[in-house]
């Protein structure tokens, strides 16, 4: 059983897909039909204001938030988005690593 769990905890083998709507979007993981993990965001003409994370409770602790993250702040890179981060996950991320994020911290 315990190699069951560690196979699961692997969010390399995850794919994230970046779903656009005319005002914001998500970034999503998913395994077969279920949806594990998600990041949505709303945008404005200059910021993007990420204001949630959600990753499946078994999974948590593997870099899987962490993952969905860095998948937005690169689309901010690329798009010349400001981010505004509204969720407590990535306020604590952007907190710990200012110079990481320095660029695209709104």
């Amino acid at each position: 059983m315990k190699n069951e769990k560690r196979a699961v905890r692997r969010p390399h083998a995850d794919r994230i897909r970046h779903v656009r709507g005319k005002t914001g979007g998500e970034f999503v993981i998913t395994r077969g039909s279920t949806r594990i993990a998600e990041l949505t965001y709303d945008l404005s003409a200059t910021t993007m204001a990420i204001d949630h994370t959600f990753v499946d409770p078994e999974l948590r602790g593997a870099g899987i938030a962490q993952k969905l993250v860095d998948a937005a702040v690169a689309w901010a890179r690329e798009h010349q988005r400001r981010i505004v981060p509204i969720c407590p996950f990535v306020k604590t991320v952007f907190n710990r690593s200012p110079a990481k994020y320095a660029d695209v911290r709104a």
